[in-house]
């Protein structure tokens, strides 16, 4: 695909209709076969038109539970956008993305305290917090020694009685 027409190709399943529809994202996720498609995509996030950015960031996580190697090259990328991040649905996916890198020292430290203030405002969405205690945990299970640390913040989200956050402390906690 040449860049430009690859692109277009990309948004004609990203765009129309409003934030509460993700569009053609499932018909676009097959079209990304390799790296250089991924990147292209992944460009996207870059992009001003929140509708655009929401329905790439979709597909970027939906495309990386398969592999999730395409995001190793955009970690830094990454950690920008979690800093900076304020559209709730790019902050929701995000939290994902980022659990899916390998992580250590300061960036871990640091990925760890954003993900931690995510749970714990209840000034963010309920989904934010929800996939970024999921992110937590995530990240948790592969480095032990922050287990403490979450299951402290387990009681403080209880104590909040919000549903969907009890519910996925019940499924994390079987």
């Amino acid at each position: 695909m040449a860049d430009h027409t690859a692109l277009e190709e990309i948004l004609k399943y990203l765009k129309g209709g409003d934030l509460r529809s993700v569009g053609s994202v499932a018909d676009l996720i097959p079209q990304i076969r390799c790296q250089a498609d991924f990147d292209l995509l992944f460009s996207l996030l870059h992009w001003d038109n929140r509708l655009i950015v929401m329905r790439a960031v979709d597909a970027i996580e939906k495309i990386t539970i398969g592999h999730p190697e395409y995001l190793y090259g955009h970690a830094n990328e990454l950690m920008q956008f979690l800093i900076s991040a304020k559209n709730k649905e790019f902050k929701w996916h995000l939290a994902t993305l980022i659990s899916r890198l390998s992580l250590a020292g300061k960036e871990l430290e640091r990925v760890w305290g954003i993900l931690k203030s995510w749970v714990m405002n209840p000034q963010d969405s309920k989904v934010v917090r929800v996939n970024a205690l999921q992110a937590l945990y995530d990240i948790s299970r592969l480095h032990k020694y922050l287990k403490k640390e979450l299951d402290d913040l387990i009681p403080l989200l209880q104590k909040e009685g919000i549903p969907s956050i009890n519910s996925k402390i019940s499924k994390l906690y079987k």
